[in-house]
């Protein structure tokens, strides 16, 4: 999926939201437990019930990697229920010397090799562009490169000092040379709202994917205060309060109102804006 594609699809919907597939087999519905493969049945019946009011999903590839053979499975059949008019994005956080990216590359984005054609892919940006241009070699597939995070640990070395600025600033700065707006997003955590006016100084046009909101207590109106675009420019992602919003067997339909809910308040903020 293209920008423009990206973009039309968040007027149709009136949403920028992204839902996380980070199923966990002990927390979901027990009633699930008779199917052969109970998270793969999760993970559908939550997109179903979702797919109209979500722009982008994004499973966390360690999720289904922990299980092995079979998580693998999973997450091969979860891509493939994945509409084609949402965003899909693999959470895989890779990054290493180019021909083990280019690996990875393919694993995620050569469908004739693994079976997954994900639209983009997180990518950490620490071992530099060597490691993430195998990535960009793809036409309409996108790098979301790790940015400013909202672990606890980001100021570990996000917020060191550089001569040019702090090192998340600098990822920015140096990595938006790469690669345009049209295939270059950015990370960067709900919780750190007040950077967002920073971060759009440094990348006025580039799409950011935006963990946080919800369960890890980030604030969708002070994230588009500070980082809303012409373009919308956010995918805001919330996953454990959606995904685990019942553990019964009304887990969909309370997924889907919590989907609801933060679609609403999406549409509120588009129309304000002039965006739909």
């Amino acid at each position: 999926m293209n920008k423009t594609q990206l973009i039309e699809q968040i007027k149709i919907k009136k949403s920028f939201l992204c839902v996380g597939l980070d199923p966990v087999l002990e927390n979901i519905p027990k009633h699930l437990l008779k199917y052969d493969n109970p998270v793969l049945e999760f993970n559908k019946q939550i997109i179903d019930a979702t797919e109209d009011l979500c722009v982008a999903y994004k499973p966390n590839t360690a999720f289904y990697e922990s299980m092995g053979l079979k998580g693998w499975e999973t997450l091969t059949k979860t891509w493939a229920h994945l509409p084609k008019d949402t965003f899909a994005i693999a959470d895989a956080k890779r990054g290493d010397i180019g021909n083990t990216s280019a690996m990875y590359a393919d694993a995620f984005f050569n469908e004739e090799k693994s079976g997954m054609s994900f639209d983009a892919i997180t990518v950490a940006p620490y071992m530099g562009k060597d490691s993430v241009g195998p990535f960009l070699n793809y036409q309409d597939k996108w790098v979301i490169l790790l940015a400013l995070t909202s672990n606890a640990g980001h100021s570990d070395f996000q917020l060191h000092a550089t001569p040019s600025g702090k090192l998340y600033e600098e990822v920015i700065r140096i990595s938006s040379e790469w690669a345009g707006s049209e295939q270059l997003m950015y990370v960067v955590g709900a919780t750190r709202g007040a950077e967002f006016e920073n971060i759009r100084r440094l990348a006025p046009d580039h799409f950011i994917l935006v963990p946080g909101v919800g369960a890890q207590g980030g604030s969708l109106a002070e994230v588009c205060k500070y980082g809303l675009t012409k373009e919308c420019g956010l995918l805001v992602n919330s996953a454990r309060s959606i995904i685990y919003a019942s553990n019964g067997e009304d887990f969909a339909e309370q997924a889907r109102a919590e989907a609801l809910k933060l679609q609403q308040e999406m549409a509120q903020i588009l129309e304000a804006a002039g965006l739909v």
